[in-house]
Formats: structure tokens, sequence, C-alpha cells
């Protein structure tokens, strides 16, 4: 029977309990070549709150594990009774995932390994006080930004000529 990728669904908040249960037994050699893989796609995101950047961790499909097994009754029985898991998208009948679904996934989960998404606090047009550097305590309008180096530009100011200023998202505060 052929090895596929199929989707389980988890309760909420149970996807990594169940990834790692599912992990361990891949590793532990009990379903050698019959439950070969498990994923459960994330990416980084880094978001600027009150100055500070925090790392988060973000669910490309919260309540899913993505799962390439062999479909036999053991195996699906040993995957539907892992605590956390609600059952199979398909139900009974599980549907395997589309070959190119499948590599658009792991794509996705590769290239994210290398990149990380940062959350914007601020949109075109906001009004800021920058908090840090040559420019500090001027108050300015974001004009562009630049998520992937983590920046904006301001136009602020200067002697009553408006100029161009490129900051740290984490070096400008809102103002409200």
């Amino acid at each position: 029977m052929a090895v596929r990728w199929y989707a389980v669904h988890t309760y909420s908040g149970q996807e990594g309990k169940v990834f790692q249960f599912l992990h361990e037994l891949i590793q532990a050699g009990e379903m050698a070549g019959k439950l070969t893989q498990v994923l459960m796609p994330t990416q980084d995101v880094v978001k600027v709150k009150n100055g500070r950047k925090t790392k988060t961790t973000r669910k490309f499909f919260p309540c899913y594990v993505l799962v390439e097994m062999e479909l036999s009754k053991e195996i699906m029985h040993v995957v539907q009774n892992t605590a956390g898991v609600m059952g199979f998208v398909g139900g009974n009948k599980p549907q395997a995932l589309r070959e190119e679904e499948i590599r658009r996934i792991l794509g996705q989960t590769e290239k994210t390994v290398r990149q990380q998404i940062s959350e914007v606090p601020f949109e075109i047009g906001d009004a800021v006080k920058i908090k840090e550097g040559p420019f500090k305590d001027f108050d300015g309008v974001v004009d562009e930004i630049h998520p992937e180096k983590g920046k904006i530009k301001v136009m602020v100011s200067v002697f009553g000529r408006s100029t161009p200023v490129e900051v740290d998202f984490m070096h400008v505060n809102p103002i409200s």
C-alpha cells in the first residue's frame, strides 16, 4: 500500500502534543514504513510591542497535524486514538492530500525556516514619536514600512521642512 499525506484534526491547542507523540512513535521505529513523517507547519513571527521585539511561533494550520502514512486499519487506529486527535479530514474514509498541496506546504515551511515574518505594529499615516537616536523626541508620520528590515520611514519636521528618517520599529512609539 502506498504511503500518502493525510490531515489529522486535533483539539484546539493540542497540535503540539499530538505532533510530539506521533514523532516519538516514528523515532522509536514502532511504525517502520507505515507511519513515516508528521508535520506541524509553523513560522516564526517577530512582533514589536511597547518598543520590544518578541518572537512567537504561529501555526499555518491551527487544529491540524499532517501525517505521512500507509492507510491501514492498524495505523488509522493508532493515529485516531492518540490523545488530542478528533479524527481524520474525511472521517472514516480519510482523504489523501494532493501532491501539489504537500509540495506547496513543504516549500512554505522550508522558506519560512530561512525567513522570519514581522508583524508591523504601524500603518502608513500613523503618528509616532522617535524615542532613540539623533532624532529622539521628534514627532512624525509613518511614510513607508519595510517589514523585512524591521524599519519604517518617518517624515519629521526639521527646521520647518519635512525630512524622511529611517528608524527601527522598536525605536518609535505610536502617539495616541
